[in-house]
């Protein structure tokens, strides 16, 4: 485990609603049994439901962000004593005897003495290769305005034109904002918001014709190709894959 100086001195920088951008000099694992944490390395944002958990190497960057009433676990490993798998951020999930194990520590029911056998039954989950697609944010008001609500809501069917028009701007510079800010057009943009999203559905056992039509695709059909067009895969297969045991 992290020494006491570097846990008080990490634990300051939480507060109800998450904590800014921080490194520390162990590895962690950070588990949400209830509710949702989104939590922010290098590699872009990563959105956290339980059975889903996250392996943050020592060193690397990240912030958090906990919506209300989140349970927040965070599991830290010194990096003499544990080598973690994993040299960037790697989302794992968390089978059933790992969060009763998990859950018994918060109750002081587990001590250092376990924490070899906690940190190899951790490392042992199936790890999902991170397939999160890169959207960068946009940065003048309207864009911004757009993408807000497309991240929360993402199978609002507005188009770009109908946008403009309800934030009293022309549709020409709404699209030039996307593409210059972001480097990315508006639908390619929206569509990428609507992927990523739909990697958290999928993850909690939404099926596949009920996750396209919550992300706001018409039809599961146009979903499917979409997915398989970014992520090299079906959404099924992507499914299949996390929940696989590890090889041996």
């Amino acid at each position: 485990m992290a020494d006491d100086t570097t846990r008080t001195a990490d634990e300051e920088l939480i507060t109800a609603t998450g904590h800014p951008a921080h490194v520390h000099d162990f590895h962690q694992l950070l588990y949400a049994p209830l509710g949702r944490i989104t939590v922010t390395t290098p590699d872009g944002p990563h959105e956290l439901v339980s059975p889903m958990a996250l392996w943050i190497p020592a060193g690397t960057p990240h912030s958090a962000r906990f919506e209300p009433e989140s349970l927040v676990l965070a599991e830290p490993f010194d990096t003499v004593a544990h080598r973690l798998p994993y040299a960037r951020a790697t989302v794992v999930r968390i089978d059933d005897a790992a969060r009763r194990h998990l859950l018994a520590r918060t109750r002081g029911a587990g001590s250092e003495a376990g924490d070899a056998a906690l940190f190899t039954a951790l490392t042992c989950t199936p790890a999902r290769r991170e397939t999160r697609l890169a959207l960068p944010r946009p940065t003048s008001e309207a864009a911004r305005a757009v993408a807000g609500t497309l991240l929360r809501r993402p199978d609002d069917q507005r188009t770009a034109a109908e946008w403009a028009e309800s934030l009293y701007v022309s549709s020409t510079s709404l699209r030039r904002a996307f593409r210059t800010e972001t480097g990315i057009a508006f639908s390619e943009w929206r569509t990428r918001a609507r992927l990523n999203h739909s990697l958290e559905l999928l993850s909690r056992g939404h099926q596949v014709g009920a996750v396209a039509v919550k992300v706001g695709f018409t039809s599961t059909n146009g979903y499917i190709l979409a997915f398989r067009r970014h992520f090299g895969r079906t959404p099924g297969a992507w499914t299949r894959e996390g929940a696989a045991p590890p090889a041996e």
